[in-house]
């Protein structure tokens, strides 16, 4: 059964306890005004987030109310309403926000306020959402620990003394404790999955390229960082993303989605295959007790008729995490390297950046072309394994929810970690295969920590998972989020 959240916060209101469907649907019905929704949102936010430290640059409380009330004005003049009209969310701080401060996390950029929003929030916002705010990241996502020296550490959602994990730790967070109904989130090294396995909610990493990257994102970059749904359950998770989703001009590597991911839930799954990776035979390091979480997980999995079969591929999977580690660097690592040459910015770069930037630097051509060779390897590898099953489940994480004044675990199962992100290596094999993965929640261990596994499916079978995650959600024996 599901620990009670150690934070002495107070019950939340029936509105805030609402699928983001159930509300908007009830605003566009006029049954909730999108004042009433807001104001319960504001005033659970108020009540929570000084203990947890989950959404950040939250704007003035009269501005959002005044937005609000002229939703209101324009639906009762017979204004059309999008699918998520009047629905309060707070946007990862890691995304643009036109006139809402942006800070990567990073004093470099405390106070900078974009003059344009990223792509999938000018979305967000033509689809009827009100922005409320910004939600904490490490500095730069760097890392899966939610703490920055903007803001400070975002806590666990079930114990303060934990991490939240990262890098879309406030969204999890906020999400898990009802401050808003409907989260985003971003996921190069399983930011979207890990928080939401940590926080006990869902978190949809998309295939590539099916969310378009934002305008100041490169295309080195965007082949394997990509933005993506948080929710409560698997339908509020669709209705995010088929805003969120499809072909934009100017996003190259972005393309068309097939169809409405809500509307497809409406056919359930029927079942299927499941491939069990669990620890690589041995080769990932797991924390007593994540496998056994899952395994029981997969047993429950079976009654809504998903088979699974324990399997090991025949790969060089050492190989293939070092491929993950040059890309990163090649990416994120020459992407800061603006502030590393700075003398005064690179006083202000966190241990974890200054790493990215100066390995950055040591690489060569051929190592990263070595690097894509493996990854090809492993694409093909993935297709084959698709041949024989639907889905490819691993754990989420590789370690519970640690002390949130660890900045990343040196160790897991008594094995040294070499980097700041060797711990979250399970992570790295959808993100290279750009592979949809979704984190289900799979209960607790007996120190009341949160954990989750991946359902990963084929490129581009976005659909194909979620429906399998909805097929999952209904074989839960406890409610989801901490409230």
């Amino acid at each position: 059964m599901r620990p009670a959240t150690k934070h002495a916060v107070p019950p939340a209101g029936d509105i805030c306890r609402l699928s983001a469907i159930d509300l908007a649907q009830a605003i566009r019905q006029r049954r909730l005004s999108v004042r009433e929704v807001v104001a319960a949102f504001l005033d659970r936010i108020e009540a929570v987030n000084p203990l947890v430290n989950a959404i950040v640059s939250l704007r003035e409380r009269a501005d959002v109310l005044a937005e609000a009330e002229r939703a209101d004005t324009h639906l009762a003049q017979g204004g059309a309403a999008g699918s998520l009209f009047g629905l309060p969310i707070a946007i990862k701080d890691l995304a643009l926000t036109k006139g809402l401060r942006t800070t990567f996390g990073s004093p470099i950029f405390a106070d900078f306020v974009p003059q344009e929003d990223d792509f999938f929030v000018e979305r967000l916002r033509k689809a009827g959402a009100i922005i409320i705010g910004k939600t904490n990241v490490p500095e730069f996502g760097l890392g899966s620990n939610t703490y920055n020296p903007v803001f400070g550490p975002t806590l666990n959602a079930f114990d303060p003394a934990l991490t939240a994990g990262g890098s879309s730790g406030g969204a999890a967070v906020a999400l898990a404790l009802d401050m808003v109904p409907l989260a985003d989130g971003s996921d190069f090294g399983g930011s979207l999955r890990n928080p939401a396995a940590y926080n006990n909610v869902y978190g949809f990493r998309p295939s590539q390229g099916l969310v378009p990257a934002g305008p100041d994102i490169d295309v080195f970059h965007a082949q394997m960082g990509v933005e993506g749904p948080m929710g409560r359950n698997v339908a509020d998770i669709a209705l995010l993303l088929d805003e969120q989703a499809g072909y934009h001009p100017h996003a190259p590597l972005s393309h068309h989605k097939q169809g409405s991911f809500l509307e497809g839930l409406r056919t359930k799954a029927t079942g299927g295959r499941t491939a069990w990776l669990g620890d690589l035979g041995g080769h990932l390091p797991m924390e007593p007790g994540i496998l056994d979480l899952c395994q029981a997980a997969l047993a429950r999995f079976a009654d809504a008729s998903f088979h699974t079969e324990a399997l090991v591929p025949d790969f060089d999977f050492e190989a293939l995490w070092q491929a993950f580690v040059t890309l990163r660097q090649a990416s994120s690592g020459c992407g800061l390297k603006a502030h590393y040459d700075d003398p005064e910015k690179r006083k202000l770069l966190k241990p974890e950046v200054v790493w990215e930037v100066e390995q950055a630097i040591r690489l060569t051509a051929p190592q990263v072309h070595a690097a894509t060779v493996w990854r090809s390897s492993w694409h093909r590898t993935l297709l084959s394994l698709f041949e024989r099953f639907d889905l490819i489940v691993l754990p989420t994480a590789q370690i519970f929810p640690f002390d949130v004044a660890t900045h990343w675990p040196r160790e897991v199962a008594g094995r040294a970690m070499d980097s700041y992100h060797r711990w979250m290596q399970v992570s790295a094999f959808a993100t290279l295969g750009g592979c949809p993965a979704l984190n289900v929640p799979v209960g607790f261990d007996d120190k009341g920590r949160p954990m989750g596994m991946q359902l990963i499916g084929r490129p581009r079978g976005d659909l194909a998972v979620l429906k399998a995650g909805a097929a999952y959600e209904a074989t839960l024996p406890w409610p989801v989020g901490a409230a």
